[in-house]
């Protein structure tokens, strides 16, 4: 059993390699804008950490796999490679707050043994966030940065209804699926976790909103459900 665990989180760690290195080649190939790039990287590889809690029945090797890909991001930022996701102009920890936030919100899952903790958060981090950050970029139209007592802050209206939308939408599919329910508990918590991620991204800076908004699921769940 635990061969086939290893033999599993070394595809992982594969995977995740021949994404990066599709990522770059498209990068350089087709010109796409780092922003882009960057975040089809976010989805793919948020979206591929969202089955751990059936396949890992340790903490450790996701441990294990985060501080891997921390270290490539870290070492390709310095060696000044991998442009398709350091080649963004705004200054940026998201990409190394990632891998903490899966590992936290897995390591969270396997210690109450509640798998949606480490499931939801991912979705909405996969989907949501780059939605938000897509929408926002690149409509113009009929959009504005919010505004929040006179502050103007980086977020815009479209994305961050964007972003609300989808993570109701997923939050709903999510919590239907675990308690095999559609009843007004279910509604509600997904609204409110929509509202709780949303709020997070949108008073985050500097990509802090990969930490937060699983962060930001994660109580809400647990407070409610």
């Amino acid at each position: 059993m635990m061969t086939n665990i290893i033999v599993l989180a070394f595809i992982y760690l594969i995977g995740i390699g021949l994404l990066l290195v599709f990522n770059e080649l498209n990068y350089r190939r087709l010109n796409l804008k780092g922003e882009l790039t960057r975040k089809f990287a976010h989805f793919a590889a948020t979206l591929a950490t969202v089955p751990f809690p059936y396949i890992f029945d340790s903490h450790w090797y996701v441990l294990v796999l985060a501080l891997l890909f921390a270290g490539v991001l870290w070492l390709t930022q310095h060696i000044k490679s991998l442009k398709s996701i350091h080649d963004i102009e705004r200054k940026s920890v998201g990409s190394y707050l990632l891998p903490l936030a899966i590992y936290l919100s897995f390591y969270l899952s396997v210690q109450l043994e509640w798998k949606l903790l480490h499931v939801l958060p991912m979705l909405i981090l996969a989907v949501s966030d780059p939605a938000a950050a897509l929408l926002g970029l690149n409509v113009q139209k009929f959009n504005g940065r919010i505004k929040v007592f006179g502050h103007r802050l980086e977020k815009t209206w479209l994305g961050s209804a964007a972003f609300f939308s989808s993570a109701f939408v997923i939050s709903l599919i999510a919590l239907y699926f675990n308690r095999e329910l559609f009843d007004f508990k279910t509604f509600y918590v997904a609204g409110a976790v929509a509202l709780a991620t949303t709020l997070a991204e949108l008073i985050s800076w500097r990509g802090s909103d990969n930490l937060s908004i699983p962060l930001a699921a994660m109580l809400m769940l647990y407070w409610l459900m």
